[in-house]
């Protein structure tokens, strides 16, 4: 089967996302598909990974950048590109893909195209992006949001991206939601709250969950050495962008409030908040490749992820439950679908740092209880494989594709 994934990154760029179209590209093609990746053209090469043929886009961003609310990520936007989608045009009329799987905003480039209404088309959601104009189903103040609204959407778009460009990205959410319902043959967000969030069962669409994965290598690979930049000493562990949603400064207050004694506290990540002055025993990393990430995670009292926000379907759950480290996490979005709480990992309310730092010290006084969560992680990661996802999307490309030849629509999800 001829596949083309569209993504709006790609590997070197560093994310959740980016790594998860990478993974699947590279499982695909070890299961004997011709997979091609369409992804934006940011400057830089990208990864060669083995059997996997990456193509570069051109975008409106190269040559306007002030028109988009990132510099260093350049963001696909829900309007179509046009020069995005004249590239696209050139790409599937000389592929002839047999499926197109597209990951959030770039595909409206793609349904743009006459094409887009005869190829089986297959959407992942990795966020809140098919009904929210920022993607994460927050007001800026923190407060979830219940759901969208022109009357909330636009003043809080135009807080998250700006006064020229927020009501326009707003007004684009809401107008490209139909226009994606009518080519889509299956939407597969990456949890089940992602789906219900997006309001998916309203819009009478196609949907099944598919969540993020990890290598399945991951859960028996040898031990990694301890990164030379990792304290000598006990440390907890974070890793994720630097920034209030995903609970930084709830981690930091609960840290402040273990005893003495404490491990150090180690947080890698994007920059996105300020953090303020560090007080000895707290470690800062930009930029870390995925092999020190995971060695942060093997090495570790305890891997504490906090996200406040709902998170969809965070990798490094997966990673740090894969990798054997004691988790302390909260039951926001798409974690309640990969953790059994007390079991494989803590699970703390979000925003309460005298509840994290309680549960980060129950696990650094009992080891015995700290490696009982991490072996049940262990097991419990099974569920969220490469080579099970792989072969779900094998399966789902299979049913679309049929579905496609009958002139119908794809079976009901189970």
């Amino acid at each position: 089967m001829r596949v083309l994934l569209l993504a709006q990154l790609y590997p070197p760029v560093i994310g959740g996302e980016e790594r998860h179209v990478r993974n699947l590209a590279v499982a695909l093609a070890a299961r004997g598909h011709e997979v091609h990746v369409a992804t934006y053209d940011t400057g830089e090469p990208a990864q060669q990974d083995p059997g996997v043929a990456v193509h570069l886009l051109d975008h409106v961003g190269r040559r306007l950048p002030g028109l988009y609310p990132t510099a260093d990520r350049p963001l696909a936007l829900p309007v179509p590109d046009p020069l995005t989608t004249r590239d696209l045009a050139r790409l599937v009329r000389d592929l002839a893909p047999d499926v197109v799987h597209a990951h959030n905003w770039i595909v409206s480039s793609y349904v743009a195209l006459p094409a887009a209404r005869r190829l089986p088309l297959v959407l992942s959601l990795h966020d809140y992006s098919h009904a929210c104009a920022t993607k994460r189903l927050m007001f800026l103040d923190g407060e979830p949001c219940s759901g969208p609204s022109l009357r909330k959407c636009v003043p809080c778009a135009g807080q998250h991206y700006g006064r020229a460009r927020g009501p326009v990205i707003a007004g684009a959410v809401a107008a490209g939601s139909p226009r994606r319902r009518g080519v889509v043959d299956l939407f597969t967000p990456v949890s089940r709250f992602v789906g219900e969030a997006n309001r998916l069962d309203q819009q009478g669409v196609r949907w099944e969950v598919v969540p993020n994965f990890v290598p399945d290598e991951l859960v028996s690979m040898p031990e990694p050495p301890r990164d030379p930049a990792l304290p000598g000493t006990p440390y907890l562990f974070f890793a994720g962008d630097l920034s209030e949603q995903k609970g930084v400064h709830t981690l930091m207050e609960a840290w402040r409030r273990l005893p003495d004694g404490r491990p150090d506290l180690v947080l890698v990540g994007r920059p996105a908040d300020r953090l303020g002055p560090l007080p000895e025993g707290v470690h800062v990393h930009h930029h870390w490749d995925h092999p020190r990430v995971l060695s942060g995670f093997r090495h570790a009292t305890a891997a504490v992820l906090p996200s406040e926000w709902p998170d969809p379907c965070p990798t490094t759950v997966l990673e740090a439950m894969a990798t054997g480290a004691p988790l302390i996490t909260t039951g926001r979005g798409g974690i309640a679908d990969m953790v059994v709480p007390g079991e494989s990992a803590l699970v703390v309310p979000p925003g309460d740092p005298a509840a994290l730092s309680a549960a980060i010290g129950a696990l650094v006084a009992d080891p015995a209880r700290a490696a009982a969560l991490a072996g049940r992680g262990r097991q419990e990661v099974g569920r969220f494989l490469q080579s099970s996802v792989a072969a779900r999307f094998e399966e789902l490309y299979a049913d679309v594709r049929a579905s496609a030849r009958r002139g119908g629509s794809p079976a009901a999800p189970s």
